[in-house]
């Protein structure tokens, strides 16, 4: 079982609803968006972005019925089974005491370089966290998905299969990079194009801080060109800045992605 109670995380019952679930996690991630917490210390931000992810988490598991399930499954478990008691012990032998340790070695204080750059790595893990978080509300207000396992991506969806037909929308990718650079679309472009199983892929890049829209354009032609379709199909990859969900929308963008995009923009 899990070490967190979900429902007790989302301040939830076992028998809320998946309507419930949504609007309490939205409440909840809501509190520790990174423009709540900003002006805050580096160990409240920390905090916050791990709070991010367990609430994430929980919505993960909470919002699937397979999961939650085999979750409840778990949970019933683990609150029916007792601990068991403590057997008593002799009192140990006494022992000659030992000569004290030397006391250890004073570790050298962070260089000014060193602690900028955790400091950075830590509030880039802390928006990594709450961007994921908005991405999957509007995924799932969007609907039509279900999630599945990329390698080097922070989020992977797949249409649902539709009984009659199949479904025409593309398989979705989410990563978030400190920059959206060149380095950034080549590595994510040759991951996504081992992933497509022959489907259309739109991959959704995301960082505080992107490149210049020339050199981006640049890159993602020199990646067009290099791989061609990936595995014989489309591979659409769209450059978003995570502070406003400006997005350096390509022509051929599918339409679910410029849907999830304006939800995102709009705060929907």
């Amino acid at each position: 079982m899990a070490s967190k109670n979900y429902y007790e995380l989302l301040e939830l019952t076992p028998q809320a609803t998946a309507e419930e679930i949504k609007r309490a996690f939205r409440a909840q991630i809501a509190k520790y968006h990174p423009d709540k917490v900003q002006h805050l210390g580096k160990e409240f931000q920390a905090m916050a972005a791990d709070r991010a992810a367990e609430l994430t988490e929980a919505y993960r598991i909470l919002s699937d019925e397979t999961r939650r399930a085999e979750y409840d499954r778990a949970l019933a478990e683990g609150g029916a089974a007792s601990a068991p008691a403590a057997a008593s012990t002799p009192p140990a032998p006494t022992e000659a005491p030992r000569p004290a340790a030397p006391p250890p070695a004073e570790e050298p204080p962070p260089t000014r370089g060193g602690q900028f750059r955790q400091e950075r790595a830590t509030r880039d893990e802390f928006v990594r966290k709450a961007t994921m978080g908005r991405l999957r509300i509007a995924l799932e207000d969007v609907g039509g998905y279900e999630e599945a396992q990329a390698r080097g991506f922070d989020i992977a969806l797949v249409p649902k299969s539709k009984l009659f037909s199949r479904a025409k929308n593309p398989r979705l990718l989410g990563r978030f990079v400190a920059t959206v650079d060149r380095a950034a679309v080549a590595d994510a472009w040759g991951q996504a194009a081992k992933w497509s199983g022959g489907d259309e892929v739109c991959v959704l890049l995301m960082g505080t801080s992107l490149a210049s829209a020339g050199e981006l354009a640049t890159e993602i032609g020199d990646q067009r060109r290099k791989h061609g379709k990936a595995g014989g199909a489309k591979l659409v990859l769209i450059p978003i800045d995570a502070r406003d969900w400006e997005a350096r929308m390509p022509l051929d963008a599918p339409d679910v992605a410029k849907t999830l995009l304006a939800r995102l923009k709009s705060g929907a």
